[in-house]
């Protein structure tokens, strides 16, 4: 049993210390703790070698009333039903302090990629991109890269979804490749404003940035580029 706190539980706390603030009714603020739509699935899927597995995979729809679920997909060992909805809650805040006209969604799949092939990783992402075929969509459930996801991934579910639903669909998904419709500058977005951010809070509290010493945790796709940007700063 681990001794990490559970992060769903985090969340609602989270929300009741804030709800504090607020002029809500109970409901209106219970009804913020608890995602709007679970998908829980286990993927059957063939290995290079014949063999059958078997793994488990998520996506959270948080809340959508400001607009589309949004949010990343992740491949972990630790991936479970409690990050996810954790996750795409903290999305639902992150997307409404900045008034970008999101939800929250997250969504994962409990594997290391790393003892994986390429194939192997195809078929399980295609799989996971099949049972998401009724939720997603533009106008309604967007999914990003995350932790060990990036273009390739992405351009698979792409792919699968369009196959599916035998349409063009460019905005079912973002963090694509440009030859698939992606965005120049996605693969660093996360890692810039970490240190665009920074540099901002430097200049409103007055202080210089020059010498200042920075701590790095994790060093995935968001935190690689935001140590490499910051040094430079």
């Amino acid at each position: 049993m681990s001794d990490e706190a559970n992060p769903f539980e985090s969340l609602q706390e989270q929300i009741d210390d804030a709800a504090a603030f607020l002029d809500a009714s109970p409901g209106v603020i219970e009804r913020l703790k608890h995602p709007e739509r679970l998908l829980e699935t286990t993927l059957s899927v063939e290995m290079d070698d014949g063999s059958v597995e078997l793994f488990g995979a998520f996506r959270s729809q948080f809340n959508g009333d400001r607009g589309p679920y949004k949010g990343g997909i992740r491949y972990h060992p630790n991936v479970s039903r409690d990050e996810v909805k954790a996750l795409s809650g903290w999305m639902v805040y992150k997307c409404a302090v900045v008034d970008i006209p999101y939800g929250g969604g997250k969504g994962g799949i409990a594997i290391d990629p790393d003892a994986y092939s390429e194939a192997e990783l195809e078929r399980v992402t295609r799989s996971f991109a099949t049972e998401l075929r009724p939720l997603i969509g533009e106008d309604r459930d967007i999914p990003a890269p995350d932790v060990n996801t990036g273009q390739r991934e992405m351009n698979w579910i792409k792919d699968t979804y369009e196959t599916l639903e035998r349409t063009t669909a460019p905005g079912v998904i973002t963090g694509k490749a440009l030859d698939s419709g992606g965005s120049e500058g996605r693969v660093e977005a996360t890692g810039r404003s970490t240190m665009l951010t920074a540099r901002e809070a430097f200049d409103y509290l007055g202080k210089e940035i020059e010498g200042a010493t920075v701590a790095v945790q994790g060093y995935g796709n968001a935190g690689s580029v935001a140590a490499s940007l910051v040094e430079d700063l």
